[in-house]
């Protein structure tokens, strides 16, 4: 669950961390807003680090589903764009495939 919840934690620092981008470069915001943008992405790198695996790769793989699902969340409650069923379809297949990753058997 540890892992579960840092990946939750991370796809919202980076997400606000990427959106403080976009919102500077696509619809003008102040360049202040890269500064908390800043420290939201490396807070998401840090706690990146806290997922229970051996090997980043398969923590950054697994985390992909959450990522995803999280960023529909944000398109909805930030952006006030409902996801659709395709949205909604395509985060379930991908969150399927982070169960896969994190939940799995591993050979001894």
């Amino acid at each position: 669950m540890k892992t579960v919840a840092a990946y939750c934690l991370a796809a919202l620092a980076e997400i606000a961390g990427c959106f403080s981008f976009w919102a500077y470069l696509r619809q003008g915001a102040s360049p202040w807003l890269l500064l908390p943008g800043l420290v939201a992405l490396s807070l998401f790198a840090f706690l990146l680090t806290l997922a229970d695996s051996p090997a980043a790769g398969r923590a950054y793989a697994a985390y992909g589903g959450i990522y995803i699902a999280a960023s529909l969340f944000w398109l909805w409650g930030m952006e006030s764009v409902r996801p659709d069923r395709w949205d909604l379809a395509g985060a379930a297949f991908c969150l399927v495939g982070t169960c896969l990753i994190l939940f799995g058997p591993r050979p001894a």
